[in-house]
């Protein structure tokens, strides 16, 4: 009598087949696990553990009755903060630092790559690379110090250039159509060099041969950059692209905080110093956490539509 096949007998087999082949990979490559071990061990309590405390966001929290003490509120902080006066002002501002920053200081990265790839003297290429690397390094502090030295009213050196011409000078952080302005360019001094490396290093991996082909058809340097580097290139400036536009409500509050006062606050203020304002100096853990949550919601949902998008034009997209 022939024996009868279990059916279920084939899945078994294959599951056992992927667990032995875990375990001779784990054999054979442990150490690389240990490497990563740190890692991941960094991200679980630095990352994750504290979106424990994300339910304070729908609490009324009490620091002395806890987390699980305090009294559930379900989305009450939302409801306040999204119909609060200073809700479209500070989504107004934030959101145009951001576009602003990402509309002038996205390219700059780019073009300066272009420009350093096509130099032939590496002398001068290593020269402008740590001129431009060199501002990424210095603080924010000490950046913002600059800045309010050099836009000093009486002996600031741009008020001291507008008075060799004659004109009178101007109190550049007083004025709030001025700050944006100040904040992306200063922005851009800063970032642009340090933004460069991962340019460079998708241009060193284009095809020789497809380069040296195009000069021999008699292409120009305008031409192999924009039909040969730019294409090799576009999918990891569209990934840039997409994880910065994830990031659009996230705008960096030191660098704020450091160059605000209470002449600029109509274009200064925005979520992250508002946070800070009610969150640490007035105690409002609830309420900036909802802040904060509400932010990353909607940041993750700019990341997945710009996402989307990106894959529908270039192809290119992070999943």
């Amino acid at each position: 009598m022939a024996k009868r096949k279990n059916p279920s007998a084939k899945g078994l087999t294959a599951r056992d087949n992927r667990g032995l082949a875990f375990k001779k990979y784990f054999r054979d490559y442990w150490q690389l696990y240990i490497l990563v071990l740190p890692a991941v061990v960094f991200i679980a309590i630095f990352a994750y553990y504290p979106m424990y405390g994300a339910q304070i966001a729908f609490r009324d929290y009490n620091p002395k009755a806890g987390i699980w003490g305090s009294e559930w509120v379900g989305l009450y902080h939302f409801k306040r903060f999204v119909t609060s006066s200073n809700f479209w002002p500070l989504l107004k501002n934030t959101i145009g630092i951001s576009l602003y920053s990402l509309i002038a200081g996205f390219p700059a990265p780019v073009l300066l790559a272009f420009m350093l790839n096509e130099l032939r003297s590496s002398k001068i290429r290593k020269t402008i690379q740590m001129i431009t690397y060199a501002p990424h390094f210095i603080s924010s502090v000490a950046v913002c110090g600059l800045i309010i030295l050099f836009l000093e009213r009486e002996a600031g050196l741009f008020n001291v250039i507008r008075g060799i011409f004659g004109a009178e000078g101007i109190d550049f952080l007083s004025d709030p159509k001025y700050f944006k302005t100040i904040y992306v360019i200063s922005g851009i001094w800063q970032g642009t060099g340090w933004g460069t490396i991962i340019y460079l290093a998708a241009l060193s991996g284009v095809d020789t041969q497809i380069v040296e082909a195009s000069i021999i058809d008699g292409a120009n340097r305008f031409q192999k950059i924009w039909y040969i580097d730019l294409p090799s290139i576009l999918p990891t400036i569209v990934i840039l692209l997409i994880l910065n536009c994830g990031s659009i409500l996230n705008v960096g509050g030191d660098k704020i905080l450091l160059l605000q006062n209470a002449l600029n606050m109509d274009s200064s203020d925005v979520i992250s110093t508002y946070v800070y304002r009610l969150g640490i100096q007035n105690a409002q853990f609830s309420f900036t956490t909802a802040i904060g949550l509400f932010n990353s919601i909607v940041n993750f949902i700019l990341l997945t539509l710009v996402n989307k998008i990106a894959n529908s034009l270039t192809g290119s997209s992070l999943w």
